[in-house]
């Protein structure tokens, strides 16, 4: 069998996975989520205006600093948003699968299991061979 059939057949195969499945339920939670796309538009706007700001001359310091404080604010609303961190979960479990997969793939090359962690934690005796 050809390898873009079976990277075919692989990328159906984690579509259908219950992982996959939660990120997408997730994601369209976020997307539908009033508060954090109300958010999200305003995050832009201070973006804006901040790239404005600096654009003058002389810069005026109280409101880079006005709009700083607002934009972390923003970023702490949405992180603390129970759709934020469904999402994040679920992206985090797809990556964790994907890493999964491509630790499988490059073992069938090399015939070695990559690293599954830092190398610090086993004083790199772990017989992963560093570059």
């Amino acid at each position: 069998m050809e390898i873009m059939e079976l990277a075919a057949q692989l990328g159906q195969a984690i579509k259908a996975d219950e992982r996959v499945a939660k990120m997408n339920e997730a994601k369209e939670a976020y997307e539908k989520n009033e508060k954090i796309q109300a958010l999200m538009l305003e995050y832009n706007t201070q973006q804006i205006a901040l790239a404005e700001e600096y654009k003058k001359s002389p810069v005026d310091e109280k409101v880079v600093e006005a709009i700083g404080n607002r934009l972390d604010a923003i970023v702490a609303e949405v992180t603390a948003n129970e759709a934020f961190i469904k999402i994040s979960e679920a992206q985090e479990a797809v990556n964790a699968l994907m890493n999964e997969v491509n630790a499988e793939i490059e073992f069938q090359i090399t015939g070695q299991r990559p690293c599954a962690h830092d190398c610090s934690s086993c004083g790199s005796d772990c017989g992963h061979h560093h570059h």
